[in-house]
């Protein structure tokens, strides 16, 4: 089984070095202390009292960038979350990151954040690790084979202090419970990981990832297809109001005459979805497919629930498309403000062969079994397929928002 990649061709850099646990110098070397002026005896007492006035020093505070885009596999600086990374034991790492105040593609709600963003951020962690504190080469491909993501949202929700008034910091608490070598090489680990913004649990996620080296990606996929071009014009491409985004172009779907089956028809420009090359169809691209069929799929539900009620109460001729109008009227105010559809709480990802660009792509969804009270979470499954091969199945539970 071959999944998907993160690799992208990056210049090499220098792998980062951790400080040598002991002194550079040699142990026989001695210190030299700097020469200290004498003060003069002929000082005022003025300036004597003022030199012996205790004063308190003011606290510098840290300075932080983003981590170098290499290491995180992005081309764009601004695609960067994470902001540093250090190692506590052999398998514990601190790191930190940020979340800016409003994103081209990530939405933000006053109770939660973006679930793909946390992905997002999940994955990078996990890249970072691998290159700094396990040595992997920046040339070497990375699969990612499971990705499992939980968000919690806030207690109460942001009105006086909204999260797009500030930039999110975060912290990141990682870990690294099974790691397998070849030698030195690191080939393959599982990554825990709890990710907290200001003391509150924001999410909490895993992934596993295998590292291979460029000869034996090259190996396994000899024969590549280049990206598209272009996106082929579809009329029943579904609109942003229905997909939970706020542009045509962040559309990745387009409905086919099958029930509850989507075709795969993304803008190849998008900037977030391909920020950089790759042959095959990136991972968050599959990720936000399942995430937007299970939008479309809830709020159509939502609907054709409150349509059936408004039928109920008007009759067949023009009271019908009136209530048609507003119905879909009102399913757009509640989707753009969070409302309705409910907010992905839990997503569970497993991938099982690449996305290939040269075959069309179907995304299915199938809800399962769940009580009919919008006040309970509910959940479906997510299959992506190609040639009757499955790709990629994911798990979305949803809880009503309040």
């Amino acid at each position: 089984m071959t999944p998907l990649t993160t690799h992208q061709d990056q210049p090499t850099l220098p792998r980062q070095r951790q400080a040598p646990s002991t002194p550079a110098t040699p142990a026989t070397a001695t210190a030299t202390t700097p020469h200290t002026p004498t003060t003069p005896t002929t000082a005022t007492p003025a300036l004597t009292a003022a030199a012996h006035t205790p004063t308190t020093p003011t606290p510098t505070p840290p300075l932080t960038t983003t981590v170098p885009r290499q290491y995180v596999h992005r081309a764009s600086h601004a695609e960067v979350f994470l902001t540093s990374g250090q190692r506590l034991t052999d398998n514990h790492f601190h790191l930190t990151a940020q979340w800016p105040r409003t994103h081209t593609f990530f939405t933000t709600h006053p109770t939660h954040h973006d679930p793909l963003q946390a992905a997002e951020t999940i994955r990078q962690a996990g890249l970072y690790l691998a290159h700094t504190q396990f040595n992997v080469p920046l040339d070497h491909h990375f699969l990612l084979w499971e990705l499992n993501i939980t968000t919690h949202p806030h207690p109460t929700p942001h009105t006086t202090h909204h999260p797009r008034q500030h930039p999110t910091e975060l912290t990141l608490d990682a870990t690294t419970p099974h790691t397998t070598h070849k030698g030195k090489r690191l080939t393959e680990f599982t990554m825990h990981i709890n990710i907290h913004h200001n003391h509150h649990l924001t999410a909490t996620g895993s992934g596993r990832f295998t590292c291979i080296t460029p000869r034996t990606y090259q190996r396994l996929r000899p024969h590549t297809t280049p990206p598209p071009t272009t996106r082929p014009t579809n009329p029943h491409l579904i609109p942003p109001t229905h997909t939970g985004r706020n542009h045509p172009t962040d559309t990745v779907l387009t409905t086919t005459p099958h029930p509850h089956t989507y075709l795969l028809t993304p803008d190849p420009h998008h900037p977030i979805l391909f920020e950089h090359t790759t042959d095959h169809y990136p991972g968050i691209l599959l990720l936000e497919a399942a995430h937007q069929a299970h939008t479309h799929h809830t709020t159509t539900h939502h609907n054709r629930s409150d349509q059936n009620r408004g039928d109920s109460h008007s009759n067949h001729n023009a009271s019908n498309n009136s209530n048609s109008n507003s119905n879909t009227s009102r399913t757009r105010t509640r989707t753009n403000d969070g409302n309705t559809p409910p907010y992905t709480t839990t997503l569970n990802t497993t991938f099982h062969h690449y996305a290939e660009y040269h075959t069309p792509l179907h995304i299915h969804i199938t809800p399962h079994p769940t009580t009919t009270h919008t006040t309970h979470p509910t959940t479906h499954t997510i299959t992506g397929t190609q040639n009757n091969t499955t790709i990629f199945t994911t798990t979305h539970t949803t809880t009503p928002t309040t």
